[in-house]
């Protein structure tokens, strides 16, 4: 799934960087819309279902979230909103894609969790190239600050409906990385730790490409 996803999100963005500039945005808008909308019909048809349970299903964990609120980037293609998503969504969203926490196959579930995931780092890569888009070092900062505000919101939210959304409370029932820093609330303060650290590994090929064209 990986693999297909990257040879699917390469050939998009390639194919849509030969478009015209109104084709280009055209196409923006319809990932980012369809990743939101595959959010908002799984919920929907859970509701449906009458398997919905607001504690675990709402789309509040931080990549459902996160595909509720992508197309505002793809309409308004504001830079503070890139920053801000890139690094979440590459170090969040990406890290879901290496350990995924659900095992479903070939029904909407695997569908709804391969579709959303592997489109936010798609798109983010997208905006990249199409919108020519680039982090700075203030980048790994602001989005730093997203994760914080949006953590806080959580806790809060949490507390008062009993829930885990975006793991504050406890660590996911799969395997993940979290499962190497030690149980709760341990891993937490490992994870603020770790973060900008993250952030800035994940920076550096966006410094060094700029650093070698510019070199050039």
């Amino acid at each position: 799934m990986i693999l297909l996803c990257i040879v699917l999100g390469a050939v998009l963005i390639l194919w849509t960087k030969k478009q015209k500039e109104a084709n280009q945005i055209r196409i923006g808008n319809i990932i980012t819309f369809s990743i939101s909308l595959t959010v908002i019909f799984g919920t929907l048809l859970k509701i449906y279902q009458k398997d919905f349970n607001y504690q675990e299903d709402l789309p509040l964990h931080l990549c459902s979230f996160l595909a509720l609120i992508i197309p505002i980037l793809s309409i308004t293609r504001k830079y503070v909103l890139y920053e801000i998503f890139l690094f979440l969504i590459l170090g969040g969203t990406l890290q879901s894609i290496i350990t995924p926490d659900d095992y479903n196959y070939l029904n909407f579930p695997f569908f709804r969790y391969w579709f959303v995931h592997a489109g936010l780092v798609i798109f983010m890569f997208f905006a990249t190239v199409i919108y020519k888009m680039n982090p700075t070092i203030k980048s790994v900062g602001k989005s730093f600050l997203g994760m914080q505000v949006y953590m806080i919101l959580m806790f809060v939210l949490n507390f008062f409906l009993g829930s885990n959304y975006f793991f504050t409370n406890r660590k996911p029932n799969a395997a993940t990385a979290l499962d190497l820093f030690g149980e709760w609330p341990q891993y937490v303060f490992v994870v603020e730790a770790l973060v900008i650290p993250y952030f800035l590994l994940l920076y550096l090929p966006f410094y060094l490409t700029k650093k070698r064209s510019n070199a050039s």
